[in-house]
């Protein structure tokens, strides 16, 4: 799979003197859904504007799909579609006139064809001659992502695209996504969601105070910084931890009818066998046992938190 957008040295300061973006390398591959997550001020926002050229870096190149943002403008912009966080809309035009206004600002020809299929792939049909202004705000969050899709652009930027939406909207939201990504337009969102990222993102990257902490495939990420607990229920209550188990690192849930264990997942040695013979020569009787897995949540605020 070929990359489709190199980010190499990236930093972002604005006259204010706050950097937003501190040397940031990415390579985004060719028809992937990747998520980037990040507290509020991160810099996701920031690193989105300056690939769709809406704000200059400081320092370091972006090229798209080989041509460089600056020197080739209209090339990349033509290749991307970009959702912003803001409903952004004229509240007086008609949704299918809008639609046919955006393709022709990108120097498409008229395709009715393709916007009455645009309008019926995201359940805008019903709507085609509706003000934009009596739109409700998950239909409007509808309308942004068909302007994004009209000039038939090879990637889409997602800025926050749930955000204020109802939990059944951001589902009919991802199997959209999902659908674009089959018929090959790479896909690069941002969110407060860690839900979403679950849910579609093929790689996770994480951005806090401007820096890019991490990137990985999402299945790999849970493996290699996910932990596993066992979670031992007792048939009676504790009061502390017995000495004999003092050496497993035990945390004595309140209530102090649980015991949880928690083991590195990428170890050749778990240690439950010795703990549990261990538990044993205590006399304490167990009443039930589980495991349970680290959430890519637990994970983004582990590392925010470290950072």
């Amino acid at each position: 799979m070929k990359n489709i957008i190199s980010i190499k040295n990236l930093s972002k300061t604005y006259a204010s003197g706050h950097q937003a973006l501190k040397s940031v390398n990415l390579e985004i591959r060719e028809g992937e859904i990747l998520a980037l997550l990040g507290p509020n001020g991160a810099g996701k926002t920031t690193l989105i504007s300056i690939i769709c050229g809406l704000v200059s870096p400081s320092v370091g190149t972006v090229t798209v799909d080989g041509f460089d943002i600056i020197k080739d403008y209209r090339k990349t912009r033509q290749l991307i579609g970009l959702v912003p966080q803001e409903l952004t809309l004229p509240a007086f035009e008609k949704v299918q006139n809008t639609l046919s206004f955006s393709r022709g600002l990108f120097g498409k020809k008229a395709n009715d064809a393709f916007i009455q299929q645009t309008l019926i792939d995201l359940t805008l049909i019903d709507k085609k001659d509706t003000e934009i202004r009596m739109l409700s705000g998950g239909m409007k969050r509808r309308v942004l992502i068909a302007k994004a899709l009209i000039h038939e652009p090879r990637i889409l930027f997602l800025d926050e695209p749930t955000a204020g939406v109802d939990v059944e909207l951001r589902k009919d939201m991802w199997n959209i996504v999902r659908r674009l990504r089959e018929s090959g337009v790479t896909i690069i969102l941002t969110t407060h969601y860690i839900e979403e990222a679950e849910e579609i993102a093929d790689r996770v990257g994480v951005i806090s105070d401007g820096k890019l902490l991490l990137i990985d495939e999402k299945q790999a990420l849970l493996k290699k910084l996910g932990k596993k607990q066992l979670i031992l229920e007792l048939r009676k209550t504790l009061s502390a931890i017995p000495s004999g188990l003092a050496a497993y690192d035990l945390e004595l849930e309140e209530g102090g009818n649980k015991l949880i264990y928690s083991y590195d997942t990428q170890g050749d040695y778990t240690g439950i066998p010795q703990l549990m013979r261990d538990i044993h020569q205590t006399g304490l009787e167990l009443k039930d046992l589980q495991t349970a897995q680290s959430s890519l949540e637990d994970i983004f605020v582990d590392l925010v938190s470290k950072k």
